[in-house]
């Protein structure tokens, strides 16, 4: 039977969260690593998030009129995140994968997005080599930490949440740090209660979404990112996401308890600009 993609709906939450559910746990346990769903209930609850949201896109493929397999679009911003994308483990190998990537790269090619990116877990041998198949290119490793919350205070460094007079603070610093701001993603945390600024010498140096996996951070200096971490009263997800490269970051964040669970590789595809200071990535990118 042939494969069908179609524009996913709000109704193709519960088919979505199963399939992504078993797949990242088939492929986690394959390699002796934690599902990064820990329910069926959480996935399905992420993907009817996303499918309700009108930034995201989602497509799903379908075989005999099931849904066996998914893939999501973020639009929030100039730059889209891909993901989560997944295939039932049932029926693996005949190119879904592969299918669902190019229907939301093509999204992305028809709304004229200047850059695609995504998060690749390390282990996953064969995403990465279709990843770099469709034009992705590999930028950064990255370090997944996890731990109990740090509460913990940076001298000079004040937290607090954000708040919708802080978006263009927070805007210009993201701009300096990636050449784009994600004001979408940022708008969305801020209305969720989630997102906290960093102040140093009186104004914004840093901003998080939050500390944790689908969440990005932004900061001046690694003191930036510190006290957002320090501050953090939890880390949602299979934990949060450090540049591996940022050495005195990663030596903190084990110094105080935390440790690395897992590798994942940032990739990118079009517009890409080296970051000019501190950052965190979202498991979007």
């Amino acid at each position: 039977m042939d494969i069908v993609l179609r524009r996913a709906t709000p109704d193709d939450a519960a088919a979505c969260g199963r399939i992504e559910y078993e797949a990242f746990k088939a492929i986690a346990e394959a390699h002796n690593f934690p599902p990064d769903f820990p329910s069926v209930e959480i996935a399905t609850g992420l993907c009817a998030m996303l499918l309700a949201h009108p930034g995201f896109v989602g497509v799903v493929a379908e075989l005999g009129g099931q849904i066996v397999g998914c893939n999501f679009l973020d639009r929030r911003g100039p730059i889209a995140g891909v993901g989560p994308i997944a295939v039932d483990p049932a029926v693996q190998n005949r190119t879904i994968g592969r299918q669902l990537m190019e229907a939301v790269l093509q999204d992305a090619a028809r709304d004229q997005l200047p850059g695609v990116r995504l998060v690749q877990i390390a282990y996953h041998y064969r995403s990465l080599a279709l990843y770099t198949k469709l034009g992705f290119d590999t930028r950064e490793p990255l370090s997944a930490m996890q731990g109990s919350p740090l509460a913990l205070t940076i001298p000079g460094y004040v937290v607090r949440p954000a708040a919708e007079a802080d978006l263009a603070a927070c805007n210009r610093l993201c701009r300096r740090v990636h050449g784009h701001d994600r004001s979408g993603e940022l708008r969305d945390a801020i209305q969720q209660g989630t997102a906290m600024v960093v102040e140093h010498l009186g104004r914004i140096s840093g901003y998080a979404t939050a500390i944790g996996w689908f969440h990005h951070a932004v900061g001046e200096t690694n003191e930036d990112l510190k006290a957002l971490i320090g501050a953090a009263p939890s880390f949602p997800g299979p934990g949060f996401l450090v540049p591996t490269r940022n050495g005195e970051l990663v030596r903190w964040c084990l110094a105080h308890g935390l440790r690395i669970a897992s590798q994942g590789h940032l990739m990118t595809l079009g517009l890409y600009n080296e970051p000019a200071a501190a950052y965190l990535p979202s498991v979007l990118y």
